[in-house]
């Protein structure tokens, strides 16, 4: 079996400095960048309806949903339950 080379770290400036020049969208994980899979009708679809849903669930909360196109920056990888 052969390992994938892996990319060396870059830092989250490194990265958002790459991802304005690429015509390609990308993930940042853990100083990885991961190239995002194109979308499909089905998928458009199923993300739509999942925001229209989060929207309506956490309104009054003061959160955001963005359906695609918005970087954030997750902190952390612990689970919030709203109400």
């Amino acid at each position: 079996m052969i390992a994938s080379p892996r990319q060396p770290y870059l830092t989250s400036a490194q990265y958002l400095q790459m991802e304005e020049q690429s015509i390609v969208k990308h993930e940042y994980v853990d100083g990885q960048i991961l190239a995002m899979v194109g979308e499909c009708d089905a998928h458009v679809t199923i993300a739509l309806n999942l925001a229209s849903s989060l929207r309506s669930h956490v309104r009054g909360f003061g959160c955001r949903v963005y359906i695609s196109d918005m970087k954030a920056r997750i902190e952390s990888r612990i689970a919030v339950l709203l109400p």
